[in-house]
């Protein structure tokens, strides 16, 4: 392995040099006298064999090739600013990684509210965001694959949860669908004679679908965006959170259909942490942002 000829602290004093207007400027800065400064620089440009700063009075300033080495050095003095960062975040139980489940039915804009409050505390954890529907969130929940979790209706036994919001599905078709131009539908028989689209469970074992399932000819997409594009051709009805159809249903592009007893349906959505024993310090700053997102008050 090639030994480096350079410091790190050598590209801090060269950067501290350039950013504060000078020798001496940067030695108060540094807390460090004027000659260490100088004897940094001037041994960092003889081992590199290239000149970095020129003098002109009392200011220092880069030459072109000291203004390209200097700014590859901010990214390397950044990333170990990082990497010291992570290495005691680390050591706090900080978690490096959170996985989120997120029931479709609910906002992602709500989710990403939250996470824009996280966002400047986060002190680099990744995020990864998984779509799941019924089965599927509650089997992460059973198989603690997520650290949070966003579920519909009544989450696993066993498990706490925290109430965040209700969502309304609505019934809707294309304007020109048969089913439109009928008002008020007093049998759901006249359903079933229809073609429904309904989302698909996400678990490894479903046993349920989204939507009223009593059609014969159902075609089954994986979320709610595929659906609204199978309804814009005139195909089929289906049941969509109205969050999802505001647009379309101001535009005239969809249509709500009248169900009697059944115009539309609510779902409630709750927080779920598989396992608080091991919540980690991100893992409860994310919960407490989206608990607050939703005028949940919380014990921290």
């Amino acid at each position: 392995m090639t030994r480096a000829k350079s410091t790190l602290e050598q590209w801090r004093i060269l950067q501290a040099v350039v950013d504060y207007g000078g020798y001496a400027q940067a030695a108060e800065k540094l807390n460090k006298s004027q000659s260490s400064l100088n004897h940094a620089v001037a041994k960092l440009q003889h081992q590199l064999g290239i000149e970095l700063l020129e003098v002109r009075g009392r200011k220092a300033y880069l030459t072109p090739q000291g203004e390209v080495l200097l700014r590859r050095s901010r990214h390397v003095t950044q990333a170990v600013n990082e990497l010291e960062q992570l290495a005691s975040n680390l050591e706090q139980g900080w978690e490096p990684t959170l996985t989120i489940a997120r029931e479709i039915v609910y906002p992602m804009e709500s989710l990403v509210c939250a996470l824009s409050d996280f966002l400047p505390h986060s002190r680099g954890t990744r995020i990864i965001m998984l779509d799941s529907v019924i089965t599927g969130t509650q089997e992460l929940i059973l198989q603690n694959k997520v650290d949070i979790a966003i579920c519909a209706g009544i989450p696993p036994k066993g498990y706490l949860s925290e109430p965040l919001c209700e969502q309304e599905l609505h019934l809707v078709c294309h304007p020109s669908h048969p089913l439109a131009e009928m008002g008020t539908l007093d049998d759901d028989k006249l359903l079933a004679q229809h073609l429904q689209l309904v989302i698909k469970d996400t678990g490894l074992q479903p046993n349920v679908d989204i939507g009223w399932l009593k059609a014969e000819q159902r075609w089954t997409v994986s979320n709610f965006h595929e659906a609204k594009v199978i309804l814009n051709q005139g195909i089929g009805f289906c049941w969509i959170p109205s969050f999802l159809i505001q647009e379309e249903l101001a535009a005239g592009k969809l249509v709500r259909l009248h169900l009697q007893g059944s115009q539309k349906r609510r779902i409630m959505l709750s927080l779920v942490i598989p396992n608080r024993d091991q919540q980690g310090p991100a893992s409860k700053l994310l919960a407490s942002y989206l608990l607050k997102h939703h005028g949940v008050s919380t014990s921290d």
